[in-house]
């Protein structure tokens, strides 16, 4: 019956400033604003494949977390240089002051993270080729590609 996943929510501080960041710097585009409610429904991906809302929230705040599907090429060579170019802060999953893409070897996956402007964690992330090997952790790609 489940097919995937079409459509997830997140809470923004300030409407505008957020429809500004997903559509002119992500490159998302406009599907609906409601004007009855402060919320913006912006597609993801070529021919409404994916549908993100924007929710505009003045107290209490929750960021969320969710992720972006990209191809491997696209995530290790243009996704660092394409967040730091929009004046983004690329990090990865360790949280260790670098920059560079991990694989999350259990799936395996290939991810870099990036926040919006009200801490909302954002992700690409490519499935990579090759059984899930979960006993590895997370590891750089080439960590990986010499694993394989």
């Amino acid at each position: 019956m489940i097919k995937g996943l079409y459509e997830t929510h997140i809470q923004v501080s300030d409407l505008e400033s957020s429809v500004k960041f997903y559509t002119e710097i992500l490159g998302l585009k406009l599907a609906h604003r409601d004007e009855t409610r402060p919320i913006v429904f912006l597609w993801v991906g070529e021919g409404k494949e994916f549908m993100l809302g924007l929710w505009e929230q003045k107290e209490n705040l929750q960021p969320r977390h969710f992720a972006f599907s990209s191809s491997t090429e696209d995530i290790l060579n243009y996704s660092v240089d394409f967040l730091k170019n929009k004046d983004l802060k690329p990090y990865n999953f360790l949280k260790d002051g670098m920059d560079q893409p991990m694989v999350f070897a259990w799936m395996p996956a290939l991810a870099i993270y990036f926040n919006d402007p009200d801490g909302n964690q954002l992700e690409f992330i490519s499935l990579l080729e090759g059984e899930g090997r979960p006993e590895l952790g997370v590891m750089t790609y080439e960590e990986w590609i010499k694993q394989q």
